[in-house]
């Protein structure tokens, strides 16, 4: 036979030609894409290639130093900027200036006599009162309207339509039903933190996989067993993560709950020291309030990592 020239190809077969395609996105990454087989060894058989590379997402590993040191720098350039007089006192108090204030507050020279103690458990049990009750009652709910159809139609409008408001929206409505009591102050945080409970509830009963639901219903499971042992620990994690977004909505809308003619409180005590123009106080009140809703979200992330261990694996 004869032997083709370089280059010649047989008759009815087409030559591929090699276009230049889109850049690969490895380039430039400090990975290395995979160019065919390495170069031949000394024994004939090709090269090992080298170990790929692999990213993972999210990142896995602890970020706990990243975030000390960035509290760090914060409270450092707040020293600086007061030390340094870029901003009068009056907008910015100095950090010696808000520990005074938070010892003033300890000693109970703030607010007639009342003593930070007594301001911040006064809070807490309306936020807890509040945010306990949403759970009682939102939780249920939410995974009623994701298994049932009825449900569903019957809740969702109204509760889409006032999840989007704000809870100084319909303050002065509670007001006028309820009065001035704690019944208003618990009723608007209640009202805060229901919306995202449910909406988490509803949400989670989907997690449930049909596969898991006809296997127990095939197995004589009834509809009660089926919610009780497979939707509501399918749901557990979206649950948790919606109890964690409400008990912050419950520390957010306390200050315009104690609006309500309140004489104790956390928020009464931010408001009534900005109108005596109290800059330190009130910052000390923000990062107490702030300190322990951080401490309430660590308690959260405890129970979900007891509760739920299996979520993110």
């Amino acid at each position: 036979m004869r032997r083709r020239a370089q280059g010649q190809v047989r008759p009815g077969v087409h030559r591929l030609a090699r276009t230049p395609g889109p850049p690969d996105p490895a380039r430039g990454r400090g990975v290395k894409p995979f160019d065919g087989p390495g170069p031949a060894t000394a024994e004939g058989g090709p090269a090992a290639l080298p170990a790929a590379r692999f990213y993972l997402f999210p990142e896995p590993g602890r970020a706990s130093a990243i975030s000390a040191l960035t509290v760090l720098a914060l409270l450092l350039s707040w020293w600086l900027a007061t030390a340094w007089g870029w901003l009068p006192p009056l907008v910015l108090p100095a950090p010696a200036a808000v520990g005074e204030a938070l010892l003033a507050a300890h000693r109970g020279e703030l607010q007639g006599g009342r003593t930070l103690l007594e301001h911040f458990l006064w809070s807490f049990g309306r936020v807890l009162a509040g945010f306990g009750l949403a759970c009682a009652t939102a939780i249920p709910l939410g995974i009623l309207m994701g298994v049932s159809r009825v449900a569903r139609g019957v809740f969702d409008p109204p509760l889409e339509f006032y999840r989007p408001l704000p809870p100084l929206a319909y303050l002065p409505l509670i007001v006028i039903w309820f009065g001035i009591d704690e019944t208003s102050k618990i009723l608007l945080i209640y009202l805060a933190c229901f919306a995202p409970l449910a909406v988490s509830a509803r949400a989670g009963v989907r997690a449930a996989h049909p596969e898991q639901i006809h296997a127990a219903l095939s197995m004589g499971a009834s509809h009660a067993q089926v919610v009780r042992h497979v939707i509501v620990p399918a749901a557990l994690p979206e649950i948790l993560t919606g109890m964690r977004i409400a008990v912050g909505f419950g520390w957010t809308t306390l200050v315009a709950a104690e609006l309500v003619a309140a004489t104790v409180g956390l928020g009464q005590l931010v408001m009534n020291a900005s109108n005596f123009l109290r800059t330190d106080v009130v910052v000390m009140g923000i990062f107490v309030i702030g300190a322990v809703a951080w401490l309430f979200d660590l308690a959260m992330r405890g129970l979900e990592s007891r509760l739920v261990p299996w979520k993110g694996r």
